[in-house]
């Protein structure tokens, strides 16, 4: 009788496995292995989990299938809005002929998609929750009025657990969790991820945590090797750029600003504010009320 039934459960549980796993869509697979590691270095930089990063890519662009993402490489359905001016294409949506944002690769769009998250007010409760924290996530986005759908969360838990998407979470978040268990907070300038720097910070900690390399770093925020940080300072993780996004226009100096100081507010190249300026590098700091052009 025992025998009987260890091979009554047995069956029961090949049958449940055959069934879980003819559930699976092979180009859900295998759009999950061509863009994991995309996503779990997203989750690295910006801190939003993997498996959401993931889920999301899947239903809005149905698996890299739809239109959007073929012609545009737009993998997140994330309309122009008033601050883009990057490529964009028309396509019918909740309304005839939206704007959408067109990518010239499918990074790019992961990218945007965590600036998107990350900056916007209204996803900011979302960075309170665990990064393992899946269900919360998607509950979230839904709350926060990402998609009109009402069955958008059920649908990105139901891949998540389908595909078993969190263990992107747990692999790469709970064993970077472990190891940076005070983590530096992300914030957005011009458009690019930038920390504040602590002290005892060194260009190799925040590499290190972020998975950069120690000299990118240091030529990102253009100092000097032997540079240590008092705390305070506005770390850029990214290369900054050569002006400032649309709406800073120009800047008036307050007491204690330097041309690097507003370099470093704004995320423009040193050179490039000098540049926009009329001004040589070795020219004299700015007086306190001089306006100075940031684009």
């Amino acid at each position: 009788m025992k025998n009987l039934t260890y091979w009554l459960v047995m069956v029961v549980l090949l049958l449940a496995a055959s069934t879980a796993s003819a559930q699976r869509n092979k180009a859900y697979e295998e759009y999950i292995k061509k863009y994991r590691s995309i996503a779990v270095d997203e989750m690295k930089h910006y801190r939003i989990p993997a498996s959401i990063t993931l889920a999301q890519g899947l239903l809005e662009s149905g698996a890299g299938r739809s239109q959007l993402a073929r012609k545009s490489n737009n993998h997140f359905g994330i309309k122009c809005g008033g601050s883009w001016d990057g490529r964009s294409v028309r396509y019918t949506d909740d309304a005839p002929n939206e704007c959408f944002r067109a990518y010239k690769h499918v990074k790019d769009s992961y990218r945007d998609h965590s600036k998107f998250l990350r900056s916007g007010a209204r996803y900011a409760f979302l960075f309170r929750l665990k990064i393992t924290d899946y269900k919360g996530w998607a509950k979230g986005l839904k709350k926060a009025g990402y998609a009109t759908d009402p069955n958008y969360a059920n649908r990105l838990i139901n891949i998540i657990e389908t595909y078993d998407l969190d263990k992107y979470d747990r692999k790469g978040g709970l064993k970077w969790a472990e190891e940076f268990p005070n983590p530096h907070q992300p914030y957005l300038a011009n458009e690019l991820l930038y920390v504040i720097a602590r002290p005892g910070d060194t260009f190799k900690s925040i590499a290190k945590e972020f998975d950069l390399k120690k000299k990118n770093v240091r030529k990102y925020n253009e100092l000097p090797k032997d540079y240590t940080f008092r705390g305070g300072e506005i770390v850029y993780l990214e290369e900054k750029r050569k002006k400032a996004t649309q709406d800073h226009i120009s800047y008036a100096v307050k007491q204690g600003d330097s041309m690097y100081t507003i370099s470093q507010m704004f995320g423009i190249k040193l050179k490039n504010l000098y540049q926009l300026n009329g001004m040589k590098e070795d020219a004299p700091a700015p007086n306190v009320g001089d306006i100075i052009w940031l684009r």
